[in-house]
């Protein structure tokens, strides 16, 4: 797929977000949380990355906030160095959060680092094989290739508006797929993940 024909999807796929975020901004995050919480298999003291929605991404706050109510260790996201995969760091309900790159919010410096075994990834479309269109950076790509190449089992759930299918995304080889989507809608598994094990 071309530059031009990419940028064109994600314009694409932006409007049809911005669209969904707008009618169902008040009611998704409870109903995602819900809907994670009764399908994605969580082992006991599992660590959850989640991030912290700009714009009209799907919002993970809600899912959080019950995960750390049950015990589980939650880290959000931070670009330590452009082009590099992104470090965790831990995050607590009421932890002050900072500007970061790209508009997005994150931990003080100080917070400390962990590894999960779960992370929850932004996205402006997904499809049916479990393929994400992101916003091109390469962030999470990077950063999942790396967690997989470390520790096998470490599980990718997208988190998004069940409006934001689409068809067949193009893939190129640096593409890292997703093993769950979670919508409003429910949660659905993709490759090995189908089989009832991740």
């Amino acid at each position: 797929m071309s530059a031009e024909a990419k940028r064109s999807a994600r314009e694409a796929a932006r409007r049809r977000r911005d669209s969904a975020h707008a009618a169902l901004r008040a009611s998704a995050p409870a109903l995602i949380a819900s809907n994670f919480l009764a399908s994605v298999p969580l082992a006991e003291g599992s660590c959850i990355a989640g991030y912290a929605a700009i714009g009209s991404e799907a919002d993970p706050a809600e899912l959080l906030l019950r995960l750390s109510g049950r015990g589980h260790s939650c880290l959000l996201p931070r670009v330590a160095t452009r082009g590099m995969p992104l470090v965790f760091n831990v995050w607590q309900p009421g932890d002050e959060l900072v500007p970061g790159d790209h508009g997005t919010r994150e931990p003080k410096l100080d917070a400390p680092e962990g590894r999960p075994d779960i992370v929850l990834v932004p996205l402006l479309a997904f499809d049916a094989q479990g393929r994400r269109l992101g916003y091109g950076g390469g962030y999470y790509d990077r950063t999942l290739e790396k967690l997989r190449q470390e520790r096998r089992g470490v599980v990718a759930v997208g988190v998004a508006f069940s409006a934001q299918e689409a068809q067949d995304l193009p893939e190129e080889e640096f593409d890292a797929r997703l093993d769950w989507i979670v919508t409003e809608k429910g949660a659905r598994a993709f490759g090995p993940a189908a089989g009832g094990r991740i």
